[in-house]
């Protein structure tokens, strides 16, 4: 496959004519328009990822929420307000998509060492091989996708990475009012 024609960045591209002393909203202009191509691409690549696993591997149907919820759970077990936290969503939804996960087997109910009024969601071993399935499938998908890439555009995805991790977690820390 040939490498992807060059697009210009006007975000980082200095533009011609500016005057040294530019407006706080000339200097946010080129971040916000780098956030919208961002934006465009991890959403362009979520949607094409779900959709190629799914036509890839029909077996596959969880919903993504449910498959977050595992891959939280994966690290240890957590109460549903924990879950609710850390996934950023409301208690009553997590509450929602456990349940779902209890019926399929995937999780169970522990009870908590540290409070016996409450329980704590966990994997179970079907829970584990289900989000061990998921990930080589994705890990699949992922591999022949980069090799149909240019040697050059597939350095420049690696070389991305460890950006794209710290740009994970500064979005996944708690932000004040704005």
């Amino acid at each position: 496959m040939s490498p992807s024609p060059s697009v210009p960045d006007p975000a980082t591209e200095p533009a011609e004519g500016l005057a040294d002393a530019e407006s706080p909203a000339d200097l946010a202009a080129p971040a916000l328009e780098r956030a919208r191509r961002l934006t465009d691409v991890v959403t362009r690549l979520r949607r094409a990822l779900r959709s190629s696993i799914r036509t890839d591997y029909p077996w596959e149907s969880l919903p993504m929420a449910q498959v977050e919820l595992l891959q939280t759970l994966a690290a240890a077990p957590l109460r549903v307000g924990e879950l609710a936290d850390r996934q950023r969503l409301a208690p009553n939804t997590v509450s929602g998509l456990v349940g779902k996960l209890l019926e399929a087997g995937f999780v169970d109910r522990q009870a908590d060492p540290g409070d016996r009024r409450t329980a704590r969601i966990a994997l179970t071993p079907a829970g584990r091989r289900q989000l061990d399935d998921w990930q080589r499938a994705h890990e699949r998908r992922i591999a022949t996708a980069l090799g149909t890439l240019s040697p050059a555009d597939r350095e420049a995805v690696m070389q991305a990475l460890p950006a794209l991790d710290s740009l994970a977690r500064a979005l996944a820390r708690p932000t004040g009012p704005e």
